[in-house]
């Protein structure tokens, strides 16, 4: 089984990183394989919403990570978004990303497991927790909480070691995804199948 944990900071090897890198040697620890992938600095594109990713199950746009992305989370059994607070929101590049990912994906997401992280200098990691988590309720992936919202505190890279409680939070998040996804598989062997999604309808406040 493996995780794929991204990066939503431009920051390789700032407090985002340290706080998905907690969760992965926790989910090591657990018999867990791991990637962390990183959003780089380069240019991020919007979703301008032409949907021609309904036709060729990508995005239109292959210059940055959000087609990369997404083969990587289709591969995967469980996947975890982290994001550095700005103006108590997700990092916009990352929200751009999870855009085009989400909405190109078609369905393959559905019934993964997932979760996020946000980072915060001080204040408003919930509000960010919310962006990030909000693709992942509206996609039937199974979201996983821990012991405290998924939130770590620090500015300069490194000091959210320091909060102790912080790295607590992702090391519980992370034995509580290694459980879900044994769970899971053991599920599949023993032929219980995810269930059925109805679609079709859809209302329309304006008539």
């Amino acid at each position: 089984m493996k995780v794929v944990l991204f990066n939503g900071s431009y920051k390789p090897n700032g407090n985002t990183f340290s706080a998905l890198s907690e969760i992965a040697m926790a989910l090591n620890d657990e018999g867990i394989e791991t990637e962390i992938c990183h959003i780089g600095g380069k240019p991020i594109r919007d979703c301008i919403a032409c949907g021609a990713c309904q036709k060729i199950k990508k995005c239109i746009f292959d210059d940055d990570v959000a087609n990369e992305w997404l083969e990587k989370a289709k591969e995967a059994d469980g996947v975890i978004f982290g994001s550095p607070v700005y103006y108590a929101h997700a990092s916009g590049r990352l929200q751009s990303v999870m855009d085009r990912m989400f909405y190109s994906s078609g369905g393959v997401l559905s019934h993964k497991i997932g979760a996020c992280v946000a980072v915060a200098r001080r204040a408003g990691a919930v509000s960010a927790l919310d962006d990030i988590e909000k693709h992942m309720t509206i996609s039937n992936m199974i979201v996983v909480g821990s012991s405290y919202w998924n939130v770590a505190f620090g500015r300069e890279p490194g000091e959210c070691e320091q909060d102790l409680e912080g790295m607590q939070t992702m090391r519980n998040l992370a034995r509580n995804m290694a459980w879900l996804l044994k769970c899971v598989d053991l599920g599949k062997q023993n032929n219980i199948n995810p269930p059925l999604v109805e679609y079709g309808n859809r209302f329309n406040f304006i008539r």
